[in-house]
């Protein structure tokens, strides 16, 4: 019976391994350091969540079909793709999430893509950033950053959202790598 009840728990725990892996591991630059990413909305909310709540500002995620109260949600509708996130018109994402400021976009967007082409993503993310025509609002600073060679995490805002939220990027994945970080004038 001890060995009928060790079999059956040692099946249990290969099954258990095996589900734990389903993370899709991406090659870093980093000195071929490897990062474990589960998803683009897994690196808002692994952000977000280093967040202290005294530090947290009013925020929103997903987007028009998926809005999410106070956290990152999923991005599938490609409207706010375009127009919120600023990704160009026929740009490819695989997926992605957003989390926004719940009153002035401008003071605070990021949003985190899973992308066939990281490094290609980025300049074209930076690009569209960078030309964009603003209104309420002008965001003092974009962060881009690459997580390996399949995510891409853009943003722009306020320099008192932007500065904390690259901060927490940088401590949460030490394998990204900070594209951008600069003025946008």
């Amino acid at each position: 019976m001890k060995k009928i009840l060790a079999f059956v728990l040692a099946a249990v725990m290969m099954l258990s391994f095996a589900a734990c892996g389903s993370t899709e591991p991406a090659e870093g630059e980093n000195g071929g350091e490897e990062v474990t990413v589960g998803s683009a909305l897994e690196i808002l909310e692994t952000v977000w969540g280093e967040f202290g709540e005294d530090e947290k500002f009013f925020a929103m995620g997903g987007d028009y079909d998926n809005m999410v109260d106070g956290a990152p949600g999923t991005v599938t509708n490609a409207d706010f793709l375009t127009g919120v996130l600023l990704v160009p018109a026929g740009t490819e994402t695989l997926e992605a999430a957003a989390l926004v400021h719940g009153m002035n976009l401008n003071s605070f967007t990021a949003g985190a893509f899973k992308v066939a082409d990281a490094k290609a993503f980025a300049e074209t993310m930076h690009e569209a950033i960078a030309s964009a025509q603003w209104m309420c609002g002008f965001p003092d600073k974009m962060v881009i950053a690459t997580i390996g060679n399949e995510y891409v995490v853009a943003s722009f805002g306020i320099n008192d959202a932007i500065n904390p939220f690259e901060e927490k990027l940088s401590a949460a994945y030490p394998a990204a790598e900070i594209v951008y970080s600069e003025a946008i004038a």
